[in-house]
């Protein structure tokens, strides 16, 4: 039987990513040895797979029909190991993670550390980026996103917490530019904004009758780091729109000030998100059961104030250029 399955993983995986080059830095193997085994796979079946040239590869008819049928053979043998797998407590394998980059760090890091201190089986791989992964394709187990929950058919997520935000400024920004009494207002200054892959992340306002609003500020710069939103705001180039953990740690070392608090501005929704399967792996299971039960507390943590310099309001006077109340945000 280890005869007949040999060489059908890297057929596969030489398929789904497109290259042999590919297929061997996903399998952690050398270029040569998944073109070998691809090799002695056609040779035993006595079919050419691949249609080959000296820029590019394809898949021949006969390649296409066993590719097929290869892939729905190994979901049955995955699902048979995750049945059997799904009685034990150990978690044992690789979990690839896909987290964004600051939240990936703060948050999701130590709750993975520690789970994988109490299991010594398991091996654990963060993938720290804020670009939206392609569970699937780049064959992650699952992934940490912040915002709203993805409309797929393929993917099953769960929310993990609620993340406060706020829209705050340099005292040196207000000083020159005055802060703004109404999103109205908000439209003669300048923003930087969190984008990816050419999308601009909203800003989200409710005005005091409970009216929501999406700013219209001058957006002069776009970032897909939250930390170079942040730096770029104390440097003074305009109003910026931040989890309210990582402004109130700005706002006490005097670096920010708080223009809307968490009150008016709506937050973001975190996620836990994984692949639609019929069985789920326990090295799946208990992270996402770690998560579950250790992010909210430490989330909850993070934007208790500890400070008069958090996100709530009435926390922060505003600058003396500007005589409106700095949370009240009016239509």
């Amino acid at each position: 039987m280890s005869d007949r399955l040999h060489g059908i993983s890297a057929f596969v995986e030489a398929v789904e990513a497109g290259s042999f080059a590919l297929a061997a830095e996903r399998m952690r193997l050398t270029r040569s040895a998944v073109g070998k085994s691809i090799a002695r796979l056609e040779q035993r079946l006595g079919v050419r797979l691949f249609q080959r040239t000296t820029r590019s590869q394809s898949l021949t008819e006969d390649g296409q029909a066993y590719y097929e049928r290869c892939v729905r053979a190994l979901a049955e043998l995955d699902a048979g190991a995750s049945a059997l797998d799904s009685g034990k407590s150990e978690a044992i394998g690789r979990l690839r993670v896909s987290v964004p980059v600051l939240f990936g760090r703060h948050c999701v890091a130590p709750v993975l550390l520690a789970l994988a201190r109490r299991h010594p089986r398991l091996t654990i791989e963060i993938s720290f980026s804020d670009r939206v992964e392609d569970l699937v394709e780049e064959k992650y187990d699952l992934a940490i996103r912040v915002g709203s929950p993805p409309d797929s058919t393929t993917l099953v997520a769960r929310r993990l917490a609620t993340q406060d935000m706020s829209i705050c400024a340099a005292p040196s920004y207000l000083a020159a530019h005055g802060t703004p009494a109404s999103v109205a207002e908000m439209s003669r200054h300048s923003g930087i904004a969190y984008g990816r892959a050419g999308r601009l992340e909203p800003w989200r306002v409710r005005d005091s009758a409970g009216q929501v609003h999406k700013p219209q500020v001058d957006i002069r710069l776009v970032f897909d780091d939250l930390q170079a939103i942040a730096d770029a705001a104390v440097a003074g180039a305009g109003l910026a729109w931040l989890p309210c953990w990582l402004m109130s740690k700005h706002a006490a070392a005097g670096e920010l000030v708080l223009v809307i608090d968490s009150e008016s501005v709506l937050p973001t929704e975190i996620h836990v998100v994984w692949p639609q399967s019929r069985y789920l792996p326990t090295k799946t299971r208990v992270a996402i059961d770690a998560l579950v039960a250790e992010i909210p507390p430490m989330v909850g943590h993070m934007q208790r104030p500890k400070s008069a310099a958090n996100c709530k309001p009435a926390s922060v006077p505003a600058p003396r250029t500007a005589r409106q109340k700095t949370p009240a945000i009016q239509p």
